[in-house]
């Protein structure tokens, strides 16, 4: 592990959410830790991830291990890329750059969210064109075109298209601190941008986050107010087949659909030609009486695996989860958190920091278990049955 990427003071995701939730305002931490309602879902889903149990097996000619993992025609260093947050630089200036960087330098996919802080252009210029785009489908489809056009002369691979936000979800510590889109300046929010002087110098260096991707179509000069009506009203759109149809007819990259956790949703996907699916909850932040995101994909593994490529986020925070995920059916991991905690904490180092923490404690998982290939993690799940077999996934 390379020292220089690598800090031993943070040696685990749960130390870099400790020294984040310290380093940043509690609005901003509240924003990034939080889920909906009384954040049930956001908890079951890592603790059924951490349900998973497997059987190693010592006595074998183990020739090493490679966790390279292919996915669209490129192959990546490893299984796992960073998932789409939207106001990233909120939570530490520039993070949305910071974190496309380290995952090019890294070769993981990196996703930018239509709301997030970095425009299109620019993370497809840090990225050399490697990065993946997640959209909010507008309300209005020439908008929708215009962010397609912008895409496509970036030469984005990978369209993940949103489906399970067709109603933003209720947040109460996001409701407490003003920062339902866009974020507000109470007198509690001032107080706690004085008492991180780090985070407030670095922001006013970097300016104040805006939805870079967006500022060309939001009229200028709008109070925070009408902004924040503004935004509501232009992603308001809620997924049908027909929206989904017309962007497969326009998009000719790669098409994903994330939020998918029913086998219906899973029927009309691969009836309508995309290429994949992220079985996803949103990170616990819709829907607090969902299932977790490891046992919605079980069903959907099981009857769909080969005819579509099945990815999964939400939940998964540590290499050890990585693993889990991957031996219960998923073909690739996102995670979202885990690398903010890590930007939170070490600022413009994090990105490296967070990837080669993942890949170590995800690499001493595959040595245990002798797996020299990622995939192989699929035959080492313990059924939870008398008969305690190997759950083999072909």
């Amino acid at each position: 592990m390379s020292k220089e990427k690598f800090n031993p003071n943070y040696p685990d995701i749960d130390y870099l959410r400790e020294r984040a939730s310290k380093r940043i305002p509690r609005f901003a931490f509240e924003y990034l830790d939080g889920g909906c309602n009384a954040e049930i879902n956001k908890r079951r889903n890592t603790d059924d991830i951490r349900k998973v149990k497997m059987k190693p097996v010592y006595l074998k000619d183990f020739k090493g291990m490679d966790m390279q993992t292919e996915l669209f025609g490129k192959t990546y260093d490893a299984p796992f890329g960073i998932s789409p947050i939207g106001l990233q630089g909120l939570m530490w200036p520039n993070a949305s750059e910071i974190l496309a960087k380290a995952a090019f330098e890294n070769n993981i996919p990196y996703i930018l969210s239509t709301v997030g802080t970095a425009s299109i252009e620019t993370i497809a210029e840090i990225t050399e064109g490697n990065a993946w785009f997640q959209l909010y489908h507008p309300a209005e489809n020439s908008l929708r075109d215009k962010l397609l056009q912008r895409l496509e002369d970036s030469e984005y691979p990978v369209l993940v298209l949103l489906s399970d936000v067709p109603t933003f979800g209720y947040r109460s510590k996001e409701i407490k601190n003003g920062l339902s889109i866009p974020p507000k300046m109470t007198l509690s929010n001032m107080i706690q941008i004085m008492q991180n002087p780090n985070w407030a110098i670095s922001t006013l260096l970097a300016g104040k986050p805006e939805f870079k991707t967006l500022l060309p179509y939001i009229p200028k000069g709008m109070s925070m107010k009408h902004l924040g009506l503004f935004m509501n009203k232009t992603f308001n759109g809620r997924l049908n087949e027909e929206k989904i149809k017309a962007l497969r007819d326009r998009w000719k990259g790669k098409l994903v659909l994330k939020g998918v956790e029913s086998e219906e949703d899973v029927e009309k996907v691969i009836s309508l030609g995309l290429d994949g699916i992220i079985v996803s909850n949103h990170g616990g932040r819709q829907l607090d009486s969902a299932d977790s995101t490891i046992n919605a994909m079980a069903p959907i593994v099981e009857k769909y695996k080969g005819q579509i490529k099945i990815m999964m986020d939400s939940g998964i925070r540590t290499g050890p989860d990585i693993a889990n995920s991957i031996a219960k059916g998923a073909e690739f991991t996102f995670l979202g958190r885990s690398f903010m905690y890590g930007v939170s904490a070490l600022g413009k180092k994090g990105g490296d920091h967070t990837i080669h923490l993942l890949k170590t404690q995800l690499r001493q998982v595959m040595e245990q278990l002798s797996c020299e290939k990622v995939e192989e993690l699929r035959d080492r799940v313990l059924l939870e049955s008398p008969s305690k077999k190997f759950l083999a996934r072909g």
